[in-house]
């Protein structure tokens, strides 16, 4: 068993005893987490449930059904907030083995808030995983890797961790919802797009053609759309070099 201090989330890896359990409320931890070696624990679920707090369980190698157990044990004694976090338990774990698409999976089958614990080199996986729905995201964290330890190559260093928490959010307010077509920030530059212009000097009742007629920028004429329709029409009236083409400007 490990923990922070009395406001930090207590992460169980160790023998389980109820009275570590007694202890720890007695210091009003917050949450508990059960660590991915301990998600078969059913007794330790019961009991951390029976706290009322907030649960993080990670998936480490359970089977799906293990987890449904582990689920139903925390709900049934009292566990209101559960979270599961996907977890891949290989030290360095690799980006091919995180399967991050795990996790609307088991948001979909277990109705509770999903998150990564993350085990890889580098942000890239765990950036992705909010993509997929992560909610919460556990990385290992070091003041500095040449200092050594059993998860140090893994680890991440205060800047990173920054970066980490910056990307996040980058990602987390990207996702939006589906939408095609210009947004509200977009409209300005409609006037870039392409669209029908006069090339050259056109006469009344000469015929348009790919010679005289061109798809250019800004938007102030016709739809290139209206391109194959507009060749071969005869013009109502002369036309400019460099002016917009419009409907009005053709016979149609």
């Amino acid at each position: 068993m490990k923990y922070a201090n009395a406001r930090g989330m207590v992460c169980f890896s160790s023998p389980f005893d109820e009275t570590a359990v007694d202890f720890l409320e007695s210091l009003n931890v917050p949450a508990y987490k059960i660590a991915s070696f301990e998600n078969n624990h059913l007794p330790l679920i019961e009991k951390v449930a029976s706290t009322g707090k907030p649960m993080i369980i990670s998936t480490g190698m359970a089977s799906v059904e293990e987890l449904k157990e582990a689920c139903n044990v925390a709900r049934k004694n009292g566990c209101k907030k559960l979270i599961l976090l996907k977890c891949t338990s290989t030290y360095p774990a690799s980006p091919e083995n995180s399967n991050i698409s795990t996790i609307p999976y088991l948001k979909k089958h277990f109705k509770c808030i999903i998150g990564l614990s993350d085990h890889t080199i580098g942000l890239g996986v765990p950036i992705a995983s909010i993509a997929t729905g992560a909610c919460l995201i556990e990385k290992h964290f070091t003041i500095s890797r040449k200092d050594g330890g059993v998860d140090s190559t893994f680890s991440i260093e205060p800047k990173e961790l920054k970066q980490l928490v910056d990307e996040s959010y980058k990602a987390w307010s990207s996702i939006g919802k589906p939408y095609v077509g210009p947004t509200k920030d977009e409209i300005k530059n409609l006037k870039h797009r392409r669209s029908i212009y006069v090339t050259k000097e056109i006469k009344k009742g000469d015929k348009l053609t790919i010679d005289n007629i061109k798809i250019v920028r800004p938007a102030k004429g016709l739809h290139p759309r209206y391109f194959k329709t507009a060749i071969g029409k005869k013009v109502l009236k002369n036309l400019r070099k460099n002016m917009p083409l419009n409907f009005s400007d053709f016979k149609s």
